[in-house]
């Protein structure tokens, strides 16, 4: 078994024990391993979904898509993508095939708990625009706060004459920013919120921060990139149980 040849460098045969060597003495063999299993296990249930059939017409739009994104709609230029990446065009198309397929499978296996999971992970899909003034100074925080009381349309003038981030010269603005990862001192005033109060000022990263809502942004399962987002976490979850449930024995020493 030690002796079985792997690959030649310069004349010299490495045999497979050696490589897998290799392999350990970098730290890199367990990502080695765990690309097998994974492809082990992908190959496996793809065998079994078979009997689904990729249309023709899918396929064809697919590769299509595929030339079209990567500036290879030349059929000279396509040639010498194949060529460089050492495929042939049949292997191409049926690694295309391969990934529809797995488009398939994951929707499959993500289907039965995709909902259930969206409720759990909404809050971190939903997100909240916000502009906001940050000041290091508390009793500046408090002025500028009954300033905006007394006139909330000075809240952009006021960003960009005392807040102490580079967002100052959008007038405070930060942009769409996911509900789930704000902390919680912000989080919680912020669902009580109507669009265009004022809230704070807020201690935060010891500094002080006057934030006011701009829109609220909604997530839903309707959104396509959303929806393959979650399928792929869902399949990712799925994939792990099977790797932990392999009996595993290598047979090279």
């Amino acid at each position: 078994m030690d002796s079985i040849p792997f690959l030649t460098i310069n004349n010299q045969t490495i045999s497979l024990s050696q490589a897998i060597g290799y392999l350990k003495a970098s730290g890199k063999f367990g990502l080695f391993l765990s690309e097998i299993l994974r492809q082990y296990i992908l190959t496996h249930e793809l065998d079994e979904l078979e009997s689904i059939d990729i249309a023709l017409e899918e396929l064809e739009q697919t590769i299509l898509n595929f030339r079209l994104n990567n500036q290879l709609l030349d059929q000279n230029k396509f040639q010498d993508w194949l060529v460089k990446n050492g495929i042939s065009y049949v292997n191409f198309r049926q690694r295309i095939t391969n990934d529809l397929k797995l488009d398939k499978l994951k929707a499959k296996i993500s289907e039965p708990k995709i909902e259930e999971y969206f409720k759990t992970q909404k809050q971190f899909f939903d997100r909240v625009v916000l502009s906001r003034i940050i000041l290091n100074d508390k009793a500046l925080a408090q002025k500028l706060n009954e300033e905006l009381l007394a006139d909330p349309r000075k809240f952009e003038t006021l960003a960009r004459e005392y807040s102490i981030t580079d967002d100052r010269v959008v007038n405070g603005m930060m942009g769409p920013v996911s509900r789930g990862t704000l902390p919680d001192i912000l989080k919680n005033p912020i669902e009580f919120s109507p669009v265009g109060e004022i809230i704070g000022p807020l201690e935060i990263d010891e500094n002080y921060g006057l934030f006011r809502v701009e829109q609220f942004l909604d997530a839903s399962l309707d959104d396509p990139k959303l929806k393959q987002e979650l399928q792929n976490q869902l399949f990712e979850q799925w994939l792990q149980e099977k790797l932990q449930s392999l009996e595993i024995k290598l047979e090279v020493k």
